[in-house]
């Protein structure tokens, strides 16, 4: 019995790993599209949004199973539960690519101010998810606990990029719809620092039984 069972806890964590892999594929191909202003690019990362979203159906349909099959407890159950929400986090940051997709598609922001560290942003929120997943399949709490510091760093770029952006949108000549939608931009990037951070924090609590 018990081999089953660690025969599927088995399973269940390559399948949080093939999700977060498509996590990172997907914040990716937003950014490139993003940053050459590329159409055609952001419009592959739906169809990665919704593979995410068939992964969190599966993975929540086998930590129900093996809950109610297995009755797990201690070491186990964190395991489990840690899943659950590891995977409603990743999700969303499948969302907030697509997101951003959709801005470059629709609203055509290929000619944004350069000036401004939105790529910066960019890589430093997909270090913070590609870390986050690394944390898992390592079980590596110190990464994980690197990964929630590091979200300072990608709220100071936020803060960064909304006040010029602010600035920006009282100058009487400036695109006010360009500039809400890169405001727009830099915010889902910081919800997905937010997502990581949260990955990693449930990293910890699969690892030690504490969050912190």
């Amino acid at each position: 019995m018990r081999s089953k069972f660690d025969e599927q806890l088995e399973l269940l964590h390559k399948e949080l790993i093939q999700m977060g892999a498509l996590c990172e594929s997907a914040i990716a191909m937003a950014a490139k599209a993003l940053a050459k202003g590329d159409v055609k690019l952001a419009g592959g990362v739906p169809e990665l949004s919704a593979e995410i979203d068939r992964k969190e159906r599966d993975i929540e349909a086998m930590c129900m199973k093996l809950l109610l099959q297995q009755q797990p407890v201690a070491t186990d159950l964190r395991v489990i539960s840690s899943a659950l929400k590891m995977v409603t986090d990743m999700e969303r940051i499948g969302d907030n690519s697509g997101d951003i997709a959709e801005i470059v598609t629709m609203a055509n922001v290929s000619a944004f101010d350069h000036t401004l560290p939105i790529q910066d942003m960019a890589k430093a929120t997909i270090k913070m998810v590609t870390d986050s997943i690394d944390a898992f399949v390592k079980r590596d709490v110190d990464l994980a606990k690197a990964v929630v510091a590091y979200d300072d760093v990608v709220d100071g770029y936020f803060d960064e990029i909304k006040t010029r952006l602010i600035v920006q949108f009282g100058n009487p000549a400036a695109n006010g719809e360009k500039t809400l939608d890169l405001l727009m931009i830099a915010k889902y990037f910081e919800r997905m620092g937010d997502h990581a951070a949260e990955i990693a924090k449930w990293v910890l609590f699969c690892i030690t039984g504490n969050k912190e």
